[in-house]
């Protein structure tokens, strides 16, 4: 096996300037869909239940996390789950993989979060439009959350078929096996 490419995105952009893109991008995906959900339906809003969506806005985190384990549940030997302090206060839950993973299964490792968790906010904002300021927010900060694994997913994507990716202390490896003549 050969590196194809090392991917930091955290490297690349730094921290400060992804934390501003993330923040920028959830205020326009809260924006979005405020804006939708007030379009379509013209229920008025409730703040009943506002002890149950500060519940909900602190488990995304840690759901968000178990739904980047999910795909890689056969490589759980090769995982390391590693808890650190962001900021001084902010505990940060960080995945680490061993071994290399097919292109395949981290490309489904770091959609499966949005796909499955924006889905299912999407979903019951349809069902309870009354609470569809609270399904916003939580929408809005998933998707600042996400912004990290949809630029890996754009970066990952333009690799060869057949790779494997391996997370190292450089960021994640693309590695491609020798071509055989």
């Amino acid at each position: 096996m050969h590196c194809w490419k090392t991917i930091n995105v955290k490297k690349q952009y730094g921290f400060d300037r992804l934390f501003m893109i993330s923040a920028l991008f959830g205020i326009a995906v809260f924006m979005a869909s405020y804006i939708g959900l007030a379009i379509v339906y013209a229920t008025p809003l409730s703040d009943q239940y506002f002890l149950l969506f500060i519940l909900a806005l602190l488990a995304i985190y840690p759901l968000h996390k178990i739904l980047h384990f999910l795909p890689l549940i056969g490589c759980y030997k090769s995982l390391k789950l590693i808890i650190r302090k962001q900021m001084k206060i902010c505990p940060a839950i960080l995945l680490h993989i061993n071994e290399p993973v097919p292109k395949t299964r981290f490309l489904l490792s770091l959609a499966a979060p949005f796909l499955i968790m924006n889905t299912a906010i999407v979903t019951m904002s349809t069902l309870m439009p009354a609470y569809g300021h609270y399904f916003a927010m939580l929408l809005a900060y998933h998707s600042g959350l996400c912004l990290t694994d949809i630029i890996y997913l754009r970066n990952l994507a333009r690799s060869p078929k057949y790779a494997l990716i391996e997370e190292t202390d450089t960021g994640f490896e693309i590695l491609v096996p020798p071509v055989v003549s």
